[in-house]
């Protein structure tokens, strides 16, 4: 199938598609003309590549999962460890999210927000002064 089809039915634009192929994570098959020949299992790899982007693994480890996939006498251990790290990195990221919300919402509560130029926001933001 041609590139206008593998993106149709994995889901991915074109460009995703041929980024993909130029890191390595999937190789069509040429045809005589140069053009590319994308088989059900392309489509497949990259809807499976697709999924595990969508939970947050990057394209380092969507290689290490696909590698996995391929491998009938992997351990599903080292599946669940990509799997927990993933999860680690992911609480990390939640906390600084709700830090960074916690730091917001205390400078916003602490803006006047009326005509006058003195805002704590702007002085937090230029590191003159610390709201407390």
């Amino acid at each position: 199938m041609n590139i206008g089809t593998v993106a149709e039915r994995s889901g991915l634009p074109v460009k995703t598609i041929r980024y993909y192929e130029d890191i390595g994570l999937l190789k069509p098959a040429r045809r005589d003309n140069g053009y590319r020949d994308y088989s059900t299992e392309d489509a497949h790899r990259l809807r499976f590549v697709q999924r595990a982007r969508s939970l947050g693994f990057t394209v380092e480890e969507c290689r290490q999962l696909l590698s996995l996939y391929g491998d009938r006498e992997r351990e599903s251990a080292e599946v669940k460890a990509l799997a927990q790290s993933r999860l680690v990195d992911i609480d990390r990221k939640i906390a600084e999210l709700q830090n960074l919300r916690a730091v917001l919402a205390h400078l916003v509560e602490h803006c006047h927000g009326d005509d006058r130029p003195e805002c704590p926001i702007i002085d937090e933001l230029a590191g003159t002064v610390s709201v407390g």
